[in-house]
């Protein structure tokens, strides 16, 4: 069943993104060559708790950790390692969420540690551009298979791939609700949404095949023929007229939000 939320409790919701938002903006200053993604984690922890807010991944289904960090061919669910040094030129894909007054928010980023290759950079391009077309088609009385087809379309049309072993999904009072969200689909198939549904819209993108292994850590997801991949993710709400997207990156000022 799919979650109908007040408004009320939307604003809630928003505060769990903005921390999730808040947080990433902020850890792109420390995405650099010679950084450790144990590093990157601690930082993450420590910046969503003093935001008064709880990580949400720490502990989930024993994630180890309050971030993902994922590196290169690795898709989704990296676990950060302080003997896990980011390179000069490695795609780093963030992936967090965070707990606020009772309600979730999620979000994910991919960017570049110094100069990255034209195909890494159009990678993270092509995907930034899936979920800005994903969102697009987020309205009421659309169709989920709409916003699916959105990320697909746009994956084909540059030559890319699309993970499918992994989706987006429903989100509010727990992580994950329902519906799943494919990042393939057939435009008008699917639920109808409608206004109040919050969704959490993520494509994720190879530039090889889209095949997935799991390591042996049971949760790093690597590409299988080991090509580049990239992950986009925002939290919104579904309006009468589009959506209201909650983990919209906060302004800073010196490190601190305004």
């Amino acid at each position: 069943m799919i979650e109908i939320k007040t408004q009320a409790e939307i604003e809630r919701m928003r505060k769990a993104s903005q921390v999730v938002a808040g947080v990433l903006l902020r850890l792109r200053s420390r995405v650099k060559p010679g950084v450790s993604t144990a590093e990157l984690d601690r930082f993450a922890e420590k910046s969503v708790r003093e935001m008064g807010a709880v990580p949400a991944f720490l502990g989930y289904r024993g994630y180890p950790a309050t971030l993902c960090v994922s590196i290169n061919e690795e898709i989704v669910h990296g676990i950060p390692s302080s003997g896990r040094v980011i390179r000069e030129g490695d795609l780093v894909s963030l992936d967090m969420g965070a707990v606020c007054e009772g309600f979730y928010g999620d979000a994910a980023v991919t960017m570049a540690a110094g100069e990255v290759s034209g195909a890494a950079r159009k990678l993270m391009e092509v995907t930034g551009r899936a979920l800005e077309l994903a969102l697009s088609e987020v309205k009421a009385g659309a169709r989920l298979g709409d916003v699916s087809h959105a990320v697909e379309k746009c994956a084909l049309e540059h030559g890319m791939s699309v993970v499918r072993e992994f989706t987006g999904h429903g989100i509010g009072r727990r992580l994950h609700e329902e519906p799943s969200i494919p990042n393939f689909g057939k435009p008008g198939s699917g639920p109808v949404l409608k206004a109040g549904m919050t969704l959490a819209i993520e494509p994720m993108l190879c530039l090889g095949r889209a095949d997935v292994v799991i390591r042996n850590d049971g949760w790093t997801a690597v590409s299988a023929d080991g090509s580049l991949a990239a992950h986009c993710e925002h939290t919104v709400a579904v309006t009468e007229n589009g959506c209201d997207i909650l983990s919209a990156a906060p302004r800073l000022k010196n490190d601190n939000l305004v």
